[in-house]
This record gives structure tokens, C-alpha cells and sequence, in this order.
């Protein structure tokens, strides 16, 4: 599977105002840290709220990455990426998903939603408010896990010249780590039955209960359709969001932006065969592979720990998306 919760971590209008943190009180820790940074208010439809954090470069010019977390992550967990990222000279903004971290409403205080208001909705004002914040700067999504998938869906929508003319502001480029296709067959044979029967599970439950309540495979609660998408993308090697007029499958196999692809090599949860696949799906794309093992330096690989090696994967990848140097052992 491509996603669950680390052990350890527990209207349609962009809004314009932005909020600093002059004059705060010291903050203690990464969740007081990360609350100390820049915020960029941002609302969806329906009432849904974001708040951006933002680590500026001092060069104007400088690339802008915004990072999209993981399944049931808060946006906080990233913290010392986007410090590693800005120490490496890039502007960085991160946010939560719809019902996660610092977004409003909860996730039992708003209808159920999935994929299409995610990335439909949700990210086209996410990422026009980058576009406000930074004027002249196409930002490069960086996705872990989920948010890789949700990357290369917006930028597939929104690079599509055919496509729908709402569908959004378009991006640089996309850069995705642990961000594989939770296809059943995509796994390595032994896994077939086990991840068919895991991610159809999930499916179900999500969809009797209306939300996933966290457990098996998805550690935290989850939105009942967000589930639902993702159990049928499991069963059948597709994209198909409920209620999507978009063929992301045609989209996907359109995309010609540069795409950094970034694999771990004790990642179980985004092993290196469902990466394979995924990248099969964007055969236009100006691919660049990085397959993390203990050579690249990088002591902690799993879907989660590489965090904690951000001193070497922050400037591989603010590299990549200043000069496109492909990272390697």
C-alpha cells in the first residue's frame, strides 16, 4: 500500500491576506516552530479553509516548491524538509489536505469528498494563492505518498491544453517520493492477495461506515470517498474520482512537464515496483528516476524515516529543480 500514518507522528475565492510571526512568542518545538512561520490563509469551497506556511528566499526569483503530505499527515511533519529546502536556496510553502492538520472543518464536520474536490477544488486555489504569493513563479509540486498522486494528478489536468479551462494555474514540474500506484498487481506477486484484500477492505468500510476510521494499512481517519477513489484505483490500476468529468488516465499519459521520481529502497508501503508502474502511466513526461539506497547516503528509507535524512534529500532535490541534476549514489 502507498500510505499510512507514521508510528511516531501523530468560499471559492483565493483569500488575499497574509499573516506573519512578528512579535510571537518563542516557539518550542516543530509544531510551535512551524506555527511561527508565515501564514497564507486560503479558502475552498463550501466553507473549507487552508493555511499555507511559507519559507521565503531572500532572491525573488528564486524556484518555488509547495509540499503535499501523505495520507493522514499533518503538514507540520515536513518542517525539516522545508528548512532543508530553504537552506538550499528555494521558496518553499507547505499545506494540509482537506480535513487534515490545520484545515477547517474537521473531518466529521463536512460532507464526504474524494479525489475530484481534492485536486479539482481544492488544489487549483491552493496553488493560485502560491501563484499570488510569489508573482512570476510557476511553483514545482512536491508530493509524498498520497500527495505525490494528487501532484501528478493536478499537473496532468491542469498541462493538458484541452483540458478544462478551470482546472486550475499550471506548475513547473512535479517531484513525488514513496509515491507509488497501490494497484494490486503492481506489487511483487506474493503481495497480490494481501494487498487486494487490505485495499478492498478499506474500500468497503470506508464506504458502509462513510469515513475510514484508521487501522489497518491507513493508520489515521480518512474521508469516506478519499478511500473509496483509492480502493478503486487499487482494484483496478485506474483513476477514476467519483464524480470527475476528467479522464486522468488519457492526461496522465499526456504529461510532458519534468517529473523527479524518487524511490526508497526499504519503503514497503511504496516499494520500488509500484513506483516502476506508476511512472509507466507518464511515458510523455521528462522523467528523472532516483532510486534512494544505503549509497546514497541515506541512513533511514522507509516511507516515513527518510525525514530524518532531509540534510541529504532537501539538496538533491532543490538541485533538480534549479539546475535538473539528477540525484545519484
Amino acid at each position: 500500500m502507498t500510505d499510512t500514518t507514521a508510528s511516531s507522528t501523530t468560499t471559492s475565492n483565493t483569500t488575499t491576506s497574509s499573516t506573519t510571526a512578528a512579535g510571537a512568542a518563542p516557539a518550542t518545538g516543530r509544531g510551535g516552530e512551524f506555527a511561527a512561520l508565515e501564514a497564507l490563509p486560503v479558502a475552498s469551497e463550501g466553507g473549507v479553509g487552508f493555511v499555507l506556511r511559507v519559507l521565503a528566499a531572500d532572491d525573488p526569483d528564486a524556484p518555488v516548491v509547495l509540499i503535499l503530505p501523505a495520507m493522514a499527515m499533518k503538514a507540520k511533519f515536513y518542517l525539516p524538509l522545508m528548512r532543508a529546502l530553504h537552506a538550499a536556496g528555494v521558496s518553499v510553502v507547505s499545506t494540509d489536505l482537506r480535513a487534515q492538520g490545520e484545515s477547517t472543518p474537521g473531518l466529521h464536520d463536512q460532507p464526504t469528498f474524494g479525489y475530484r474536490e481534492l485536486v479539482e477544488v481544492d488544489l487549483a486555489r491552493i496553488v493560485a494563492a502560491v501563484h499570488a504569493r510569489f508573482p512570476g513563479q510557476r511553483p514545482y509540486l512536491l508530493g509524498h505518498s498520497l500527495g505525490g498522486q494528487l501532484s501528478l494528478l493536478y499537473a496532468a489536468a491542469t498541462a493538458d491544453p484541452h483540458g478544462r479551462p478551470d482546472a486550475g494555474p499550471g506548475v513547473a514540474g512535479v517531484c513525488v517520493i514513496g509515491t507509488g500506484s497501490v494497484y494490486w498487481r503492481a506489487f511483487a506477486p506474493r503481495r497480490w492477495l494481501s494487498s487486494f484484500y487490505q485495499s478492498q477492505t478499506i474500500g468497503v468500510v470506508a464506504r458502509v461506515r462513510g469515513h475510514w476510521p484508521g487501522g489497518m494499512v491507513i493508520g489515521g481517519a480518512m474521508a469516506g470517498r478519499v478511500m473509496t477513489d483509492w480502493a478503486r484505483h487499487a482494484r483496478s490500476g485506474r483513476y477514476r474520482p467519483h464524480g470527475s468529468r476528467l479522464d486522468y488516465d488519457r492526461l496522465l499519459a499526456t504529461l510532458d512537464l519534468p517529473v523527479l521520481v524518487i524511490s526508497l529502497d526499504a519503503d514497503r508501503l511504496g516499494p520500488k515496483p509500484n513506483v516502476d508502474y506508476l511512472c509507466g502511466r507518464i511515458p510523455r513526461a521528462a522523467l528523472a528516476r532516483w532510486h534512494v539506497t544505503a549509497a546514497s547516503g541515506v541512513a533511514h528509507r522507509d516511507h516515513f524515516a527518510w525525514m530524518k535524512d532531509v540534510g541529504v534529500i532537501g539538496p538533491a532535490v532543490a538541485a533538480w529543480v534549479r539546475e535538473r541534476r539528477v540525484p545519484t549514489a
